[in-house]
């Protein structure tokens, strides 16, 4: 690292940045999500490590411990919860290891599989953030004084939400593998909650529903490919 980071990182943390000296691990494979993470942490005076999928999170945890891991559910190789309970069962163990998603259902499973808290998506509010993350530190390593508490929030940079967006189209072109679709579907749908977009989301449980089903995906598919379409150019620079 450079002779700036290693001076913020081994700063003790402070009232405005109680998590200096501390480095997540998000493990996320949305890049909007990522982005609001990246901005939380900054904020928070913690350093950021991201990995979109198992196999990447597996690489970074092989050359170092992090102080905390933030779990996606829905990743493209497997569960997220699969990856609380390895780095939970594990001795010695990060620290703090929270599960995030935009599922209603994700909470139970994250805390389930060990996770110490949940994040819910969309991420946003910088006090919520910090206090998931230093509720399960020691006092040692936790910022002395009375923390002011702020409403203040993050709005992650819309070229994030696009990137995501462009990715889903590309994969909405070969939707033959059942288990993409399945993962894709979950995709679209948490990142339809993130930005508060209801009719997305509603046609993506439309789609979930005649998987499970076992009907024809074909139109519904097509149909959620030209709303992607629709926002991708909605979100396109002037």
């Amino acid at each position: 690292m450079d002779s700036l980071d290693d001076f913020m990182q081994t700063r003790p943390p402070t009232l405005a940045r109680p998590l200096l000296g501390l480095t997540v691990l998000v493990v996320e494979d949305s890049r909007f999500a990522s982005e609001a993470m990246r901005l939380l942490c900054l904020r928070s005076g913690a350093r950021i490590r991201r990995a979109d999928s198992l196999f990447h999170a597996h690489k970074h945890l092989a050359v170092y411990r992090p102080s905390a891991v933030i779990v996606d559910i829905g990743l493209p190789d497997g569960s997220g919860v699969d990856l609380i309970r390895e780095l939970t069962s594990v001795r010695p163990r990060v620290d703090v290891v929270l599960g995030t998603s935009g599922d209603p259902d994700g909470e139970a499973k994250s805390i389930k599989a060990g996770a110490d808290g949940f994040l819910a998506k969309p991420l946003a509010n910088i006090a919520e953030f910090q206090a998931a993350i230093l509720t399960h530190l020691p006092s040692d390593r936790q910022p002395k004084g009375i923390r002011p508490v702020t409403d203040e929030i993050i709005v992650p940079d819309v070229v994030a939400l696009r990137d995501d967006l462009s990715a889903a189209a590309v994969a909405l072109e070969d939707t033959t593998d059942q288990r993409t679709l399945r993962y894709l579907t979950q995709f679209l749908g948490g990142l339809a909650r993130s930005i508060d977009d209801d009719q997305l989301e509603q046609e993506t449980h439309v789609l979930a529903a005649l998987q499970t089903q076992g009907d024809a995906v074909h139109g519904q598919v097509a149909r959620i490919a030209g709303m992607v379409q629709e926002r991708i150019s909605n979100t396109a620079p002037i």
